[in-house]
């Protein structure tokens, strides 16, 4: 327990004004929990309700904030300007990791595979989005993290109602190519690949969306994952190029998909992924031997090394 001394005060910052802000209340409660069980003299700390100057008070600081304003570079800036050790993703890559256009066009440039997508903006020609794309197609905010404001779209007469839904998270809408196949997720921790999830939603749902994350017990998690050990080491080694590419660090997660081909193909990363009961951080380093509690003191071991 006395181990603990090292960390000082932390402040473990949750809530935020985000569209995931209930979600990030029981990450950073659930957080809290684990760092006082542990020893570490920890306090919540909500930006949405204090001033992010009384972090001055504070010796790091254990970001759980999702969304934006968290998980997009400005509190990382404030901090950086604070002068603040914290963990996870530095400015750059936050900013970089929330964008899933910057993302995507980093991962190609990378000649990594990511689906094929296009910006969609009011004066761009939807029909000619489904001919360049096909059909069926995944809409998003571009900003957005939880599946929130997404929609799969299989007729062409949808595609401008979920438009318009992803408009209403967004200034910024992307259309990006379904892939069909099998979905998995691979947790990054200080600089390894942890064990990769397969997820299988309930047949009633069209994909990995904000309940089936959150508020449904249904969900499969496989871990093993159903690939073969190269294949899985295959994902692993591509998951950690990709989460480091983009410039995250620390912590986080990479979603990707293998179509019916074998292929893997990207489709985003998280870079403060949720640390809730049905989180699949936890999940993945529970795999690996890690309590929720000793995952939590690794995550916070980053700020005393990276900055």
């Amino acid at each position: 327990m006395s181990n603990a001394s090292k960390f000082g005060k932390v402040a473990v910052l949750l809530g935020g004004k985000s569209a995931e802000r209930e979600v990030s209340l029981d990450s950073g409660k659930a957080v809290l929990e684990a760092l006082i069980r542990s020893g570490v003299n920890a306090e919540a700390f909500d930006p949405l309700e204090r001033s992010v100057t009384e972090l001055v008070n504070y010796d790091r600081a254990f970001i759980v904030l999702h969304g934006r304003g968290g998980e997009d570079g400005q509190i990382q800036g404030a901090l950086e300007w604070l002068n603040l050790p914290y963990t996870g993703t530095r400015v750059q890559g936050s900013a970089i990791g929330m964008d899933k256009v910057k993302t995507k066009q980093i991962w190609q440039g990378c000649d990594l595979p990511t689906a094929p997508y296009r910006i969609i903006s009011e004066q761009t020609d939807l029909d000619e989005v489904v001919q360049s794309l096909g059909l069926p197609l995944i809409i998003k905010p571009v900003h957005e993290g939880s599946s929130v404001g997404m929609t799969k779209v299989e007729k062409a007469e949808d595609l401008a109602q979920a438009v318009a839904k992803a408009s209403q998270h967004d200034a910024l809408v992307m259309a990006e190519k379904w892939i069909t196949g099998r979905e998995f997720t691979i947790a990054m921790l200080n600089g390894q690949a942890l064990p990769v999830i397969r997820l299988q939603p309930p047949a009633d749902v069209a994909f990995y969306d904000y309940d089936a994350k959150y508020l449904r017990n249904d969900v499969e998690y496989g871990i093993p994952c159903g690939l073969s050990e190269a294949e899985e080491q295959q994902l692993q080694a591509l998951s950690l190029t990709a989460f480091q590419a983009v410039g995250a660090s620390g912590w986080g997660r990479i979603d990707a998909m293998q179509d019916q081909d074998g292929n893997f193909w990207l489709l985003e990363v998280n870079t403060v992924p949720g640390m809730t009961s049905h989180s699949l951080v936890p999940k993945a380093a529970g795999a690996v031997g890690y309590t929720f509690d000793t995952l939590c003191l690794a995550i916070l071991e980053q700020t005393l090394t990276d900055n």
